[in-house]
């Protein structure tokens, strides 16, 4: 199941610039994200030391071209020991450990009842759009974007390189409260989608709004005949992890980003 969702994700979330090297998915997309712009290194296919050396001299070469640090995106699972090792005789620091999360369609969630059946209507109030309208994008980058509009545009070139559904609630005062998206990944296996993006405004939290938003895409998805739902969240980001264990989503793996420590340069002095 985890490589499927490997795949899915990767997918989910395209690099608009990505190249293969050594069984390795290198991806770019001028630093915006740290998953747009790490090393997949996939089912790790490399089998000596001297192969991922090989690999390794010739990512940093790609990344070096491009300005960027070289990120590691590593699945917690025993086949990464070997690569880690290298990482860590490296210098590799490990950073933004996140949870993978998995719910099969039709579960009983609290406080939210039973997930739509196929064919159930999305929730009253929640707009579902085939793409992000600027009111969606400027309030997901409110919350979670890093960067301005240049950034921004990369952003939106990231979200709609895959087919998705985008959920938005308004407040009473009739603007943007919270926000999500749904990917749906041509050929996930069993029909999965992958729930992204969830962002409320801070002066609407604490109110039902990202239950809502959730509750919206689940049923969206269902009405598209998707059996489960992934989703990742930071570790460290427990008030989001309650909200997703209420909803029935249950930690199947995680990963975390090793990155390259920045060398300073050696002077004449």
């Amino acid at each position: 199941m985890l490589a499927d969702l490997e795949y899915a994700m990767d997918e989910a979330w395209p690099a608009p610039d990505r190249a293969l090297s050594g069984g390795w998915v290198l991806r770019a997309a001028g630093g915006v994200t740290q998953r747009a712009n790490s090393i997949w290194p996939r089912s790790e296919p490399l089998v000596t030391g001297d192969e991922r050396l090989t690999a390794l001299r010739d990512a940093r070469a790609w990344y070096r071209r491009r300005r960027l640090p070289v990120i590691f995106q590593v699945f917690d699972t025993p086949g990464s020991s070997a690569l880690n090792a290298v990482l860590d005789a490296e210098g590799f620091t490990r950073q933004s450990e996140t949870l993978i999360l998995v719910r099969t369609a039709g579960l009983a969630v609290a406080g939210g009842g039973d997930a739509p059946e196929p064919g159930a209507g999305v929730e009253i109030g929640v707009e579902i759009t085939e793409y992000p309208s600027a009111e969606w994008l400027d309030l997901w980058w409110s919350v979670d974007g890093r960067g301005g509009a240049a950034e921004l545009e990369t952003a939106r070139a990231i979200l709609t390189g895959c087919p998705a559904l985008y959920a938005l609630v308004r407040a009473d005062d009739g603007g943007p409260a919270a926000v999500g998206r749904l990917a749906v990944v041509p050929g996930a296996a069993g029909r999965w989608g992958g729930l992204y993006c969830m962002a409320t405004r801070p002066d609407a939290r604490r109110r039902g709004y990202a239950t809502r938003v959730q509750q919206a895409l689940f049923s969206a998805g269902a009405a598209r005949g998707l059996t489960g739902y992934w989703l990742l969240v930071m570790a460290s980001n427990t008030a989001a992890r309650e909200l997703y264990s209420r909803a029935g989503f249950s930690e199947v793996s995680r990963y975390y980003y090793r990155q390259e420590r920045p060398r300073r340069s050696l002077t004449g002095c």
